[in-house]
């Protein structure tokens, strides 16, 4: 019995003295070299990661999904696959401490903990490395009210976690805790984890105290991360808080992290324009730092927020390869359960299935900061539209890669692709040389050997409100709807009668193709040239990270009919208006009328034809475009004569006598010569992107009181106006110039009414951007009183123009010039820019500057 123990004892102590060799000799899977580069260990190569934060396992992400009653685990599988399916490689997240930790650090190890380690073994699963930040120090609310979690975040705050003692120590044991935690699905350490390459200590620090303790803190936390084997690199924030740039330099951590929102945050409503020169380039204000040389560099977060066009992350990736950066990731990628209304985050908006254009535009980015050489330039914009195997359009929607292998788009494209014989894989939304599809979902098309590819279909997504509006879980923001469309593919070795085979689960759809025409729902199908036998592509074999019959996508949520419209501003008298509208869920037995509520005489009605799957139109003719407001509504009649009328979403009969509903679109029918407004204080105050540097009870932006009833005035005041300061406002008009297009050649004249509200001498500077961000401004003298100032458009020269909203972080640039001027040209105008302080003399620096501007027009 004793020898037994001592047997047994003797290989334990063997087993563990091998356990610690290993730890002691186990080689992290990545470094940073003596320059500064990140590196993989195996063969020294680069680390370049382009990815997505994803919250689920948290916060409100966690809570949303459980108050629907989906299982989290699941919508993880979900999600990572989609993120697979887009080519994510790489997956970074603040983890709520919050959550899983109490006031004096330790680890809870709670359901969130246990989702997290879940979501990390399904990342790995699909080959995405992943990046930990241990610390957020946010509480777990938003967009709710945050819970008293008891940990230490709740206990000290951001502030008093970088300076209190007792919050150093309770960080200290998280940290040591947590890195030494053993995930249950993996069976590893985040420490011993290959999979985690790397942390960055906390999120978004905002430093407080001296120096000297932020560099201790920073110092302190990492030992505390070394302390359990962690041999991996470590990375520190230094811009979200410049004043501190220096201390988080002297700190012994290897690389430093950064953000970047190119076009603000929480607009509450989507922005319109070309943002492309704001992501033109990255500017890092540090190199004058001594310490900051030869460290790696990540972007912790990124987005281009409170857009819905795809052609900004591709240009994104290209800034920041340029910059040096190693490891880029979005904030964040939306849950396909709650994507539906957008309420994750507000801000942000981002799911393959939900918003299809801006997923593979991430794709082609993923491709960009992969393929693309470290600390190349390209020019300014629109020079750098096109660079290498990419292109961005701002007038197309557009972003698309044309390699011999790969071919992808984020919209319509007519580019023909450059080796067609050798494509391997194509992703798109929409139709292009190769691919004609009337869907409005992403699809996927990938060679598995000659004959043979693998097709996915996503169903119809259909923006039918402003994602970016105030969110509610009530509220459906883009509607999901399975239809079936026609397609049509043209790829050499397929042929044009290829067999078409359903491989998911509950897909027996089976057909032929003829001359490459076929009809195809949402789906996984295996494509098969005539004669050719597929039949080593059973459903379980693999194609890198994804299985062959995979497929996720979200049911419909609603089956009423609902109608999007937005109406022209203003239209010209005498001149035929198309009336365009996107309807859903109504079939072809249903009836659609234009009704034109005139003001006099009787109503117009006119039946709306469908021209693509959810787009329906009508021409109101040019003998009823008269001058005035022109007012209508839409009424959808289904086969069971039911009725809804638009835009209120009203049911009931509208032909009955007791019919209340009034509700209409309308649009202002211009007299001929009238002016065309492009700023008006009362209407336009939620839309207008202001710049004041700032803010204080003395100075700011107000909408005051103009000189009659019911108009504004926008008013901008520094209390003390300092060297190179401006403010202003800067507005997307495009819109306002949609339906007067043919009068604008007449138009020679802008009109601004003004005033000064200071005795510093004020001149206005007046810039208009056109679509390609070329922009023209002229400098106008201001009095104390409002007065109407006329300016030729011949006064306008080419100059530069604010970006607007404001980049973040702060150290960005705040004005563009483009890299080509072509003239002045009324058709292509995209915003609108007003600003003072340009002109400000060195003997008026910190005195107050004011302007009141009530409207800005065009006069012929």
């Amino acid at each position: 019995m004793r020898s037994s123990f001592k047997l047994l004892l003797s290989a334990f102590w063997w087993l563990l003295t091998m356990v610690i060799g290993v730890a002691q000799t186990h080689k992290p899977p990545t470094y940073v070299d003596a320059q500064g580069i990140f590196r993989w260990t195996k063969d020294k190569s680069p680390v370049y990661l382009f990815g997505v934060n994803y919250t689920a396992p948290f916060a409100y992400g966690y809570r949303s999904i459980k108050a629907l009653n989906i299982n989290v685990e699941k919508e993880i599988d979900q999600d990572v696959y989609h993120l697979a399916r887009m080519g994510v490689d790489a997956f970074r997240v603040h983890v709520w401490d919050t959550e899983i930790s109490d006031s004096l650090g330790n680890l809870k190890n709670n359901e969130h903990l246990r989702l997290f380690d879940y979501l990390l073994s399904k990342l790995e699963a699909r080959g995405i490395r992943a990046i930990i930040t241990p610390i957020a120090f946010w509480g777990n609310g938003y967009p709710e009210q945050d819970e008293h979690t008891g940990s230490f975040s709740d206990k000290y705050g951001k502030n008093g976690s970088l300076v209190n003692e007792q919050a150093f120590v309770a960080q200290e044991r998280y940290l040591k805790q947590l890195f030494s935690h053993m995930n249950p699905y993996t069976h590893k350490t985040y420490t011993d984890d290959d999979f985690i390459i790397a942390t960055e200590i906390n999120n978004e620090p905002h430093p407080s105290g001296s120096k000297e303790r932020a560099t201790q803190y920073i110092n302190r936390m990492m030992a505390a991360i070394k302390s359990t084997g962690w041999n991996k690199p470590v990375f520190y924030n230094i811009s979200e808080s410049p004043a501190y740039a220096d201390a988080v330099a002297k700190s012994n951590v290897n690389g430093f992290s950064f953000q970047w929102y190119p076009i603000g945050l929480v607009a509450g409503h989507e922005q319109k324009g070309n943002f492309l020169p704001n992501v033109d380039r990255y500017t890092i204000p540090y190199d004058t730092i001594p310490q900051f040389k030869n460290k790696a560099r990540m972007v912790y977060e990124f987005d281009a927020a409170d857009i819905l066009q795809s052609c900004i992350y591709p240009a994104v990736a290209r800034s920041f390869k340029a910059a040096g950066f190693q490891w880029v990731t979005q904030f964040a990628y939306d849950p396909m359960a709650t994507a539906y209304g957008n309420t994750e985050y507000q801000t942000h908006f981002l799911n393959l299935a939900y918003t299809p254009g801006k997923a593979i535009s991430l794709l082609i980015a993923n491709r960009v900061f992969h393929q693309l050489p470290r600390n190349k330039a390209y020019g300014s914009y629109p020079a750098d539209s096109v660079f290498d195997a990419y292109h961005v359009s701002y007038s197309q929607n557009m972003s698309e890669m044309n390699t011999a292998k790969e071919f992808y788009y984020s919209g319509a494209t007519s580019t023909q692709p450059i080796a067609v014989s050798k494509l391997e894989h194509v992703a798109g939304i929409g139709s292009s040389p190769i691919v004609k599809y009337a869907g409005y979902g992403a699809y996927f098309i990938d060679k598995l050997e000659n004959g043979v590819w693998r097709l996915e279909v996503m169903p119809d997504a259909i923006t039918v409100r402003d994602p970016f509006e105030r969110p509610s879980p009530d509220r459906e923001a883009v509607h999901i709807q399975w239809s079936t469309q026609p397609m049509q593919l043209t790829l050499s070795d397929l042929g044009a009668n290829f067999a078409v085979k359903g491989i998911n689960a509950e897909d027996s759809y089976q057909t032929t193709a003829q001359d490459g025409h076929f009809d195809i729902q949402p789906g996984t199908y295996l494509l098969t040239k005539r004669g050719k036998n597929a039949n080593k592509w059973t459903s379980d074999k693999r194609v890198g990270y994804i299985r062959l019959d995979e497929f996720v996508a979200p049911k419909s949520r609603s089956a009423d009919p609902y109608v999007t419209h937005t109406p022209l501003t203003e239209v010209s008298t005498g001149k035929a208006i198309t009336i365009n509208a996107k309807i859903i869920n109504i079939d072809s037995a249903d009836k659609v009328t234009l009704v034109v509520n005139r003001g006099f005489g009787p109503w117009v009605f006119m039946s709306m034809n469908r021209v693509t799957p959810y787009y329906y139109s009508a021409v109101i003719p040019d003998n009823q475009v008269t001058t005035g407001v022109l007012s209508y509504h839409i009424i959808i009649q289904r086969s069971s004569n039911t009725y809804w009328a638009f835009p209120s979403g009203h049911q009931g009969n509208p032909y009955a006598w007791n019919y209340t509903n009034q509700d209409s679109w309308q649009t202002f029918v211009a007299a001929p010569h009238s002016s065309i407004t492009l700023f008006n204080a009362t209407t336009d105050k939620d839309k207008t992107n202001t710049y004041y540097p700032d803010y204080s009870r003395e100075g700011g932006v107000q909408y005051v009181s103009g000189t009659t009833t019911g108009q504004l005035a926008l008013q901008l005041l520094s209390p003390t106006m300092r060297k190179n300061e401006v403010i202003g406002f800067q507005l997307y008009v495009g819109n306002k110039l949609k339906g007067r297009l043919t009068d604008l050649p007449a138009f020679g004249k802008i009109v601004v009414r003004a005033r000064a509200q200071s005795s510093l001498p004020a001149k206005l500077r007046i810039a208009l951007t056109l679509a390609d961000a070329s922009t023209y401004a002229t400098y106008i003298d201001l009095s104390d009183d409002f007065k109407y100032i006329e300016i030729p458009l011949a006064a306008f020269k080419p100059d530069s123009s604010l970006l607007l909203p404001r980049p973040y972080p702060g150290f960005m640039p705040l004005w563009f010039k483009a890299s080509h001027f072509s003239g002045l040209n009324l058709i292509k105008v995209d915003k609108l820019e007003v600003t003072a302080g340009n002109d400000v003399a060195a003997g008026h620096f910190n005195q107050p500057l004011g302007i009141q501007v009530e409207s800005v027009f065009l006069k012929q």
